[in-house]
């Protein structure tokens, strides 16, 4: 154990893993086997990195939810002041656990470790900058019961003037849709709208409905199916993995839902990173997905994706070009 960081041994000491488990969580970082004792409850898993002033807004949220029993922050990367603040929480609330020092391992693998520790039956993961609305967990939750496994349920995500963002509610994620995303051609060319995946403008409907696509800002899954698929695909080191995760549950014969009337309020474009940066990695994600798709479907699948690869990643990087990096207020929290 003695390459990982001292506090993370010191948390898998405390969960007193069986050898063969912690064996296994060693050589891959990844999801481990689910365990039939755990409590029917709720842990929240957050990562965090850089995220700014709005993080304890949300943290906030999840303290006074009473449905979460274990709330567990996984701190990629924060201001020493943050990282003190976030320690502070620790000591303060019995139920929240976090974990420091491994440094920036990527989204997908910290929310692996986050759900590999939860203690309960039911996992959410919540970003870093979104606002839990009223019985918004427990409405997740309680539409995943009884669904085919593995079941993935995503909340309606919200931008701060209560309009529904965009990628809450998706169709399928193919090279095609994906250029028309990113360049939205499909505003100014009426005959391209017949591409368009995202149903923001869609009536909302009564019941949680099946959908290819929920957004990972806010989703519950049970932590028996998160081990069945594997967890997230560790590959994808920032976006995308969300997307993966509703592929293969389908794949799988699972289902996945969105779920009209569990709300989140989801700031976004609130970290503190270069914009090329997330853009990049985003790009790259788009890629990796894409290519796996087409395993098995013949030669042509991969030919179209490897050319439209370079499309792909040019303009997501021109995106990154537009937007301004962020002024640095992570360390701007309540209570100061």
């Amino acid at each position: 154990m003695s390459h990982l960081p001292s506090n993370i041994i010191e948390l898998l000491k405390a969960r007193k893993l069986a050898t063969s488990e912690a064996h296994y969580f060693m050589s891959h970082f990844d999801m481990t086997p689910y365990d039939d004792e755990a409590v029917d409850g709720v842990t929240v898993v957050m990562v965090v990195f850089h995220t700014g002033g709005i993080l304890f807004d949300a943290i906030a949220r999840v303290l006074t939810d009473p449905k979460v029993n274990q709330f567990i922050i996984i701190d990629n990367g924060s201001s020493e002041k943050v990282e003190q603040k976030l320690r502070e929480l620790e000591t303060l609330y019995d139920h929240v656990l976090v974990v420091q020092g491994q440094g920036n391992i990527g989204f997908a693998r910290a929310a692996n470790l986050g759900a590999h520790l939860a203690s309960e039956r039911w996992v959410v993961f919540l970003n870093p900058d979104a606002m839990l609305r009223p019985d918004c967990i427990e409405k997740l939750v309680d539409a995943a019961r009884g669904q085919p496994s593995p079941c993935l349920v995503g909340a309606r995500v919200l931008n701060p003037d209560y309009s529904e963002q965009r990628g809450a509610r998706r169709g399928e994620v193919t090279p095609i849709t994906t250029l028309l995303s990113l360049t939205q051609f499909s505003r100014y060319i009426p005959f391209l709208k017949k591409f368009e995946i995202h149903r923001e403008a869609d009536s909302l409907p009564d019941i949680p409905q099946a959908v290819p696509t929920i957004s990972g800002a806010c989703f519950a899954v049970a932590k028996r199916d998160f081990a069945l698929l594997r967890g997230f695909d560790t590959q994808y080191f920032l976006h995308v993995e969300d997307v993966d995760l509703c592929w293969r549950a389908r794949e799988m014969g699972g289902v996945v839902l969105f779920h009209p009337g569990a709300e989140v309020v989801h700031e976004g474009h609130t970290s503190r990173v270069e914009p090329v940066f997330v853009e990049w990695n985003k790009g790259k994600g788009l890629i990796h997905y894409f290519h796996k798709r087409a395993q098995g479907k013949g030669l042509w699948r991969k030919v179209y994706v490897w050319l439209l690869s370079p499309l792909i990643i040019g303009v997501s990087v021109m995106r990154a070009l537009t937007r301004t990096r962020l002024k640095s207020d992570e360390d701007d929290f309540p209570g100061q």
